[in-house]
């Protein structure tokens, strides 16, 4: 049998123990969250997606001079949560703590400065996977929908084509009374958390195929 080095001895030493040392750990987040680069965090995803949570928000536009966040959706696989202003806002923070990894679009520079400011002492999941940076490395562009689109995810048909735009004009209209526009936003909202679990799951397994031939 061919044989040949290919790592130098003390190479070869260090890949084994933090190899061994990677087994060790391997259900402690936290761990593998210290050894890889923010770009990679992403192959952690298939061992702790049964802790992973996918979460959106929706804000007022700056509706009254201030933008402030209106809902806030989680999704775990299994169950819907969302978080309303004015009515149980305040219980995300303990909600979201029960996760090891938080699942965004975009959510590096919107969703996650909202919530750090509107919650300034919160404990967030150890791991973020933000899909926009993610998913651009496979190819795909553009914003959420359009990338749902590309990929075959489909919304019903009350929330297909709606924006962010839509659910400011929504909020406006239930804070003058009308509820069937804040049901049309939690379900849009809903929309948006539901399927970044495909998004995820499609561009995982696209980004192994494209690292593991």
């Amino acid at each position: 049998m061919y044989n040949r080095t290919v790592f130098s001895p003390p190479r070869d030493e260090w890949v084994r123990r933090e190899l061994a040392s990677s087994i060790t750990h391997l259900r402690d987040i936290r761990f593998f969250r210290e050894r890889l680069p923010a770009a990679e965090i992403w192959r952690v995803f298939e061992t702790f997606e049964d802790s992973a949570v996918y979460l959106d928000i929706e804000t007022d536009g700056g509706y009254l001079g201030v933008d402030e966040i209106t809902v806030i959706g989680l999704y775990d696989g299994q169950r819907v949560q969302s978080f309303i202003s004015g009515r149980n806002l305040e219980q995300f923070e303990i909600a979201v703590a029960a996760y090891d990894m938080m699942i965004t679009f975009n959510g590096s520079r919107f969703d996650l400065p909202f919530i750090r400011r509107r919650f300034k002492h919160i404990s967030l999941p150890p791991v973020h996977i933000d899909l926009c940076p993610f998913l651009r490395r496979l190819g795909y562009r553009g914003g959420l929908k359009s990338i749902e689109e590309q990929l075959g995810i489909g919304r019903d048909s009350d929330v297909y084509g709606m924006d962010g735009h839509d659910a400011v004009m929504l909020w406006k209209d239930y804070q003058w009374g009308d509820q069937e526009a804040l049901d049309r936003l939690l379900k849009y909202n809903t929309a948006d958390i539901v399927n970044l679990e495909p998004l995820m799951q499609l561009g995982y397994e696209e980004m192994k195929r494209s690292i593991l031939p």
